[in-house]
């Protein structure tokens, strides 16, 4: 439904806000397409440089919504992660930084879209759990290769295996997310990272750094250096690059140019 995530601009960022408060932002599929919808849309708006993601009321998603859980036990397919849909992982292939205001506990695949966030904020006392284990599942929606490479193949087993329960600050001790922030100052201090990357960064760069990063994690070393420095040779003649320069020397904000219309980045160089 199209209430189900609600869309709005502020000063070159997109809020997303899952609205499900009366059934705690529980995942359905309407509220996955209309998610993914939304996030394409911020991906070729040009008044967009950066996304957050928050939850409304008190909690940010705690996984599949119940009636989905029960109709799956009864033996009903559950679309949740059918190769016949758009993956869970979409939100790592967006051009623009995504950064998460997790407001409250978020669980199962919850959790999951928290992992594709690229940069995760979290209000004191939060939650989290996979869950997967105690509910006879399995690693799911590929966390089972991300998250080893955010927190490393122990502490990832250690959190698939035992679906234990971890509070805001362990997940920060961990690397699970970035920054804690108490509940009443999430998503202003959210907002105001995404808006200083909107105001101060470049488009163009902050889209090729991005692939770079998921792209370069499953090659080696030679490989990434060697597609950095034909990456580099590019950046050099872009308008980004000159502006970049410019703005430094004469000692005011940039004025990049919104994605598409500045430097052009080839991943596959």
């Amino acid at each position: 439904m199209a209430d189900d995530v609600l869309y709005e601009v502020r000063d070159g960022v997109a809020l997303l806000t899952f609205n499900r408060p009366d059934r705690m932002n529980g995942w359905t599929t309407d509220m996955e397409d209309r998610y993914l919808d939304l996030l394409l849309q911020a991906e070729v708006d040009t008044d967009v440089r950066a996304i957050v993601v928050t939850g409304a009321g008190r909690a940010f998603c705690p996984g599949a919504d119940l009636e989905a859980l029960e109709a799956g036990a009864r033996g009903e397919p559950l679309l949740f992660g059918s190769l016949k849909r758009r993956p869970v992982t979409l939100p790592l292939g967006i051009k623009k930084p995504i950064v998460g205001a997790i407001n409250g506990a978020a669980a199962g695949v919850g959790l999951v879209n928290a992992l594709m966030f690229d940069v995760r904020f979290v209000a004191a006392g939060a939650k989290f759990t996979f869950a997967f284990s105690q509910r006879g599942l399995v690693a799911e929606y590929g966390v089972s290769w991300l998250l080893p490479r955010l927190i490393g193949t122990s502490r990832a087993l250690d959190l698939l295996l035992s679906s234990r329960v971890v509070v805001a600050d362990e997940a920060l001790a961990l690397g699970l997310v970035n920054r804690v922030v108490e509940a009443e100052q999430l998503l202003p201090e959210a907002l105001a990272y995404a808006g200083q990357l909107a105001a101060t960064c470049s488009p163009a760069s902050m889209a090729v750094i991005k692939q770079q990063v998921y792209a370069d994690a499953t090659v080696d070393l030679e490989t990434a250096r060697v597609r950095s420095a034909k990456l580099m040779a590019r950046s050099f003649p872009g308008a980004d690059f000159k502006e970049g320069v410019a703005s430094y020397l004469e000692k005011r904000g940039a004025a990049f140019p919104p994605l598409g219309e500045g430097s052009a980045f080839d991943l596959d160089v």
